[in-house]
């Protein structure tokens, strides 16, 4: 497991798919940590919003999911801003919610790829995954 912060350093670039999950619940992250690992996924994790665009940049992830409802951050905001810097405008993002209805919508304003509801199946969270890491 990666669990990131400032300190942490540049990883080497290989054939295995990175995930970045951004979720500040500690429970959320390690289900879909364990998850996706056991699908064959390299995992990095972070529990807060102000160092996504730095590790994103850093670590050159195929796939960001993030949380809405961040304790430092609106995971929209970072979204947006990951889609309007041009190093970073093709990562795939799936916002993670357990905010429905309006939410999903705006989303898809923020620029977002997909969109997965808290809480969330097993298969919809690997199928996801799956479409947007390839």
């Amino acid at each position: 497991m990666h669990t990131l912060d400032s300190s942490s350093t540049d990883c080497e670039m290989d054939s295995v798919k990175r995930i970045l999950i951004v979720d500040d619940d500690q429970d959320i992250r390690e289900i879909m940590a364990f998850i996706l690992r056991e699908e064959g996924y390299e995992i990095f994790e972070l529990d807060k919003g102000r160092d996504v665009v730095e590790t994103v940049e850093r670590i050159h992830p195929d796939l960001l999911l993030l949380d809405v409802m961040l304790g430092d951050s609106d995971g929209r905001d970072i979204c947006g801003e990951l889609k309007r810097r041009t190093a970073t405008r093709n990562l795939p993002v799936i916002i993670v919610s357990a905010s429905h209805g309006y939410h999903t919508r705006h989303e898809k304003n923020c620029g977002a790829d997909d969109y997965l509801p808290k809480p969330f199946e097993i298969g919809n969270l690997v199928d996801q995954v799956r479409r947007y890491a390839a």
